[in-house]
């Protein structure tokens, strides 16, 4: 591992390192606000030069104060996820130059989670940006770097040098926050780095309302959750593109159940990316080849997110008509059902308050793409026995269906399940389960790969101790 005795060292080898995964080239170096502002309007009108948006005309100093005081309003990294994932922004044309929109209100395309490494996605370097201060008593401050998005600041990172605890570099980052250096433009940041050359931690912006949680600082891991300490892998699998254009498309969540944002630990985000590539690559809905696969991990190690993120993936490749996710229990589907909804893009999520209303969700072609439910409800839906209503059936079946079905080692070993699969033929099946069936504890011959298809991802609860995600125990002989 290379040795770094100062820290502008590291930080020019970062950079090098990030340039050659998917960074631009030219850093910019040493700006002010101001200047990254004026950045941001320049790519803002590449992007949306066309006659509907900008008119070819430049957005002028008055639009973009425009814009900041949209950023101020939010003021939460909650809200700010939204404004950024958004995909567009809304504001009045000030610039008299465009006499065609001058006074009305424009659109304008800010930034594609799905437009990655393609088409007008830009990512630019920030080298020492300059923060001025917001008391006198105070310094101004110089960060060591930013990552921007399309001119958005979305990642922060503090740098230190070889042998200085990683600590160091989180209390940088905490020092600037309570001073207030993260407002204005700078409160687009959605992820702080923290990183020495032996050592990198990644964790949500909290904004200034809310302090820091150190429980809530991770380590980035590979597929099998071995943990990446050395800061070239880092660049390598954590903050090269187009990793860190999905880590703040999909690896960002705003729970509004707590009002915060929340990132992504690695093993939530390699599962549901697993799920998203099986079904990108299940071309032919009519092969009968319902086995997605399961994901295989501990319990409290938080699948509800994990299986929402998978929901959000799947939604965003434009190839499925329909995800159900299947409750183990009639009581359970309404609790999940609150949780989804309180991700807070979950504008489009239903919940079922009987058999009727299922059908009626899963019949309707425009809404209720994600729809949340009992496997007792959607078992009420089979043809196995006759049904009343059979032909209403029939029409949902020629969908392309996806089934995400909680605690799989439960519900998935009667009939229910049975009857489902034999009247959705062309229906994909994904299980979550803390707890897979094996051969050695099989029911009725009958295994969680038996039913679901290969293990996807699998994280156990020997990790999950160690990693202080899941809490330890100690057992005792009764």
């Amino acid at each position: 591992m290379d040795h770094f005795e100062k820290e502008a060292d590291f930080e020019r080898a970062v950079i090098t390192a990030l340039q050659s995964y998917g960074w631009e080239k030219d850093v910019i170096y040493e700006p002010t606000e101001k200047d990254l502002i004026q950045n941001w309007a320049n790519i803002l009108f590449e992007n949306n030069q066309d006659i509907d948006r900008l008119n070819n005309c430049p957005l002028i100093p008055e639009e973009m104060d425009e814009l900041l005081e949209q950023i101020r309003q939010l003021r939460t990294p909650l809200a700010l996820n939204g404004f950024i994932n958004g995909k567009s922004v809304s504001l009045i044309r000030k610039n008299p130059a465009d006499t065609l929109h001058y006074g009305k209100e424009v659109s304008l395309k800010i930034y594609d989670r799905m437009e990655i490494a393609a088409g007008q996605s830009r990512y630019q370097i920030v080298e020492q940006p300059l923060f001025p201060r917001h008391e006198k008593v105070l310094q101004d401050r110089r960060g060591d770097l930013m990552l921007l998005i399309n001119g958005m600041p979305v990642f922060h990172i503090e740098l230190k040098r070889s042998g200085v605890p990683v600590q160091e570099a989180v209390n940088q980052i905490e020092k600037y926050a309570h001073e207030g250096v993260f407002t204005g433009l700078f409160a687009l940041v959605q992820m702080f780095v923290a990183m020495t050359p032996e050592e990198t931690l990644y964790f949500a912006n909290p904004g200034r309302d809310r302090e820091f949680n150190s429980d809530y600082y991770f380590q980035w891991m590979d597929f099998n959750n071995v943990p990446i300490n050395k800061w070239e892998d880092i660049a390598e699998q954590f903050l090269s593109i187009p990793m860190a254009h999905r880590m703040i498309g999909y690896g960002t969540i705003a729970d509004g159940s707590d009002n915060t944002l929340k990132v992504m630990r690695s093993y939530q985000y390699h599962a549901a990316y697993k799920i998203y590539t099986q079904v990108v690559k299940h071309v032919d809905w009519e092969s009968n080849q319902q086995k997605g696969g399961y994901i295989f991990h501990t319990t409290g190690s938080g699948k509800t997110l994990t299986s929402f993120k998978c929901a959000q993936l799947i939604k965003s490749c434009g190839k499925v008509d329909k995800i159900v996710f299947l409750m183990d229990r009639d009581e359970l589907w309404k609790q999940t059902f609150d949780n989804y909804k309180n991700f807070s893009e979950c504008d489009d999520i239903e919940d079922t308050s009987n058999t009727n209303a299922l059908l009626t969700k899963l019949e309707n072609d425009t809404k209720s793409l994600l729809i949340v439910t009992s496997i007792q409800k959607m078992s009420n839906l089979t043809t196995v026995s006759p049904n009343p209503m059979e032909i209403r059936i029939e029409k949902v079946k020629k969908k392309k269906i996806v089934f995400i079905i909680d605690e799989a080692h439960r519900s998935t070993c009667g009939e229910m399940l049975r009857d489902i699969k034999l009247t959705y033929p062309n229906a994909l099946f994904f299980g979550f389960t803390g707890t897979p069936i094996k051969e050695v504890n099989a029911i009725n011959g009958i295994t969680t790969s038996l039913l679901f298809g290969e293990q996807l991802h699998q994280y156990t609860i020997a990790e999950g101790i160690r990693d202080k995600n899941v809490l330890g125990f100690k057992p005792s002989k009764v």
